[in-house]
């Protein structure tokens, strides 16, 4: 199995104490979840996870915030932490924690609004840090271009790719399955992920990526290890 395990940027600037904070406060409350029963932890899934069914219509909006820091199980989280503790620090870095901690939230966010809008009749719970994590992706894509991404081959040989090439074929990966969710033949092996929140949340960190790039391009720049 080939899964990435950092990257090669050395960033002055601010403590990315935001980004750890979030990925300790993912672990708890997973650490939390597993200690609870069956019917409480389904309990929990669909009271603070997304139901796009009452999102729509205006009901427990308070869960667009709350599922991002739910998970559906080990796996899920250990991806989504292991992508956050790769690009997060590096975009805190430069925009510093208050910025940052806004533009993660408001990621998850715009994330959640476009699964919704993809899907308003379903009333099946989502959760998941998928979505704002794919904004800080978007914005790493821009901000930090010729960056490499480490990869490793079962922990035993590490190389390096290109930011651009993986951030793209990742992006790609989840437009082709977003799409797919849409033709009869493929949504049920399509189905079980939210794509589309994963395609809101890369767009919104594109756009706000250039934006930061604009307003901090000339106060940071970052080294190649």
């Amino acid at each position: 199995m080939i899964f990435p395990i950092g990257d090669d940027n050395i960033i002055g600037g601010h403590k990315p104490t935001v980004a750890y904070t979030l990925l300790a406060i993912n672990v708890m409350i997973f650490i939390f979840q597993i200690t609870l029963s069956p019917n409480e932890i389904e309990y929990l899934l669909t009271d603070f996870g997304i139901i796009p069914q009452e999102i729509s219509q205006g009901q427990d909006l308070y869960a667009i915030i709350t599922s991002m820091f739910l998970h559906g199980g080990l796996m899920h989280l250990l991806g989504n932490m292991l992508f956050l503790w790769i690009f997060a620090d590096n975009i805190e870095a430069v925009v510093g924690n208050k910025m940052f901690l806004l533009f993660y939230l408001f990621g998850g966010i715009f994330a959640a609004i476009a699964h919704v809008a993809t899907d308003p009749y379903s009333t099946i719970p989502t959760v998941g840090a998928s979505g704002a994590i794919s904004a800080v992706m978007g914005a790493y894509l821009v901000m930090f271009p010729k960056s490499r991404i480490k990869m490793t081959f079962l922990l035993f040989k590490s190389f390096y790719i290109p930011a651009v090439a993986f951030l793209l074929f990742w992006f790609i990966q989840q437009l082709f399955s977003g799409v797919g969710t849409y033709a009869p033949e493929t949504a049920e092996a399509a189905g079980g992920v939210a794509w589309w929140a994963h395609i809101g949340g890369f767009v919104y960190g594109i756009l706000v990526g250039w934006f930061f790039k604009q307003r901090y391009g000339k106060n940071y720049s970052y080294t190649i290890v």
